[in-house]
């Protein structure tokens, strides 16, 4: 599990150290505040320590990290990615297991990473990112602009994932708490999603109807990406989910049911991390934090500030916490008058 994350002069983060974490993590700001690119950071880490060393794979931690950079953030040269006006170098910093995956390099970097520390084993277990987008429709489309074409559009999130889901569901035994969340995600389904060899194309199967994914709710396909991905053993109990967005396209009671299924799977030993500016979210998520004990941390933007807090402890004080709070107050006063 990532027990610590340390950013300094990463494009709008121009200082981040996040400590203790656990189970379920919680990034929380408006839009352009950088909780997209904290995402992708940690993700471009945890991929470069997945695809080091595995099965006959040749390249150097450095070459791995500077490719996933690269193609994650799709900038022209790496090199573009340390903060505006930074005097310092990017540096990064993930600890998991309390061992330390650390790099750095300074705004002329092309390809070459002048300093990397890997003390992490190799991991065998897949971590995913899940965008705030829905991949199922773009799914073909993602897969040949990439293999095909080599050209930026689809970043190494959605090409990562949309290879991801083209590996087929697996039939037999899977942990019960994956079973039984597949179980729970088709109830808010009302159905299953599945991919059609023969056609090339993504259905939603609901009863003995079979619909087209591109005339499929955006909510229906998201929460398919998260039950394919169980189904078809991509993820394992190491594993570690980013989301960006979980609220997108779904109605409070799919967001509380959704949550609660990351609750189940956390529970099992998946890591997540979730960036959100939804005050449902955030409730729900304090709500977990209450009943289970858990320590669920939470970072949150303020302008270019970041300050650390942890559900367990209560709600965070933060501009979506406050302005939620506000609109509340003014219904209760115009009720009272």
């Amino acid at each position: 599990m990532i027990n610590q994350i340390k950013l300094n002069n990463f494009g709008p983060l121009t200082g981040i150290h996040w400590s203790s974490l656990g189970k379920i993590n919680l990034i929380i700001g408006g839009n352009g505040s950088g909780k997209t690119f904290l995402l992708k950071a940690i993700y471009s880490s945890l991929r470069t320590l997945e695809e080091y060393k595995r099965g006959d794979e040749q390249r150097s931690a450095s070459e791995i990290l500077w490719e996933k950079l690269y193609w994650t953030f799709q900038a022209e040269k790496i090199g573009d990615l340390v903060s505006k006006g930074a005097d310092a170098p990017l540096s990064s910093a993930v600890t998991i297991d309390q061992d330390v995956f650390s790099y750095s390099f300074g705004k002329d970097t092309s390809k070459q990473i002048s300093s990397l520390d890997n003390l992490v084993p190799p991991r065998a277990s897949n971590s995913i990112f899940l965008p705030a987008k829905e991949v199922l429709s773009l799914h073909q489309i993602i897969l040949k602009s990439r293999e095909q074409d080599k050209v930026f559009g689809f970043d190494d999130t959605y090409f990562d994932l949309a290879k991801a889901l083209r590996i087929s569901t697996s039939k037999g035994r899977n942990y019960d708490e994956f079973a039984k969340s597949r179980r729970q995600l088709e109830e808010i389904l009302g159905g299953v999603v599945e991919y059609d060899e023969a056609s090339g194309r993504w259905l939603f199967v609901k009863g003995r109807h079979k619909f087209p994914i591109g005339v499929t709710a955006e909510g229906i396909k998201k929460i398919a990406i998260l039950d394919t991905l169980l189904g078809n053993r991509y993820l394992d109990t190491n594993s570690v989910v980013l989301i960006d967005e979980p609220e997108s396209a779904l109605h409070p009671t799919a967001i509380s049911q959704l949550l609660d299924i990351v609750a189940m799977l956390a529970e099992r030993g998946i890591q997540f991390f979730m960036a959100s500016h939804s005050y449902f979210v955030v409730k729900k998520l304090y709500l977990i934090a209450q009943e289970r004990g858990w320590s669920v941390p939470v970072i949150s933007a303020t302008g270019s500030r970041w300050a650390c807090d942890d559900l367990k402890n209560g709600m965070p004080d933060n501009p979506i916490i406050a302005e939620s709070i506000r609109l509340y107050q003014q219904e209760v006063e115009l009720a009272l008058k």
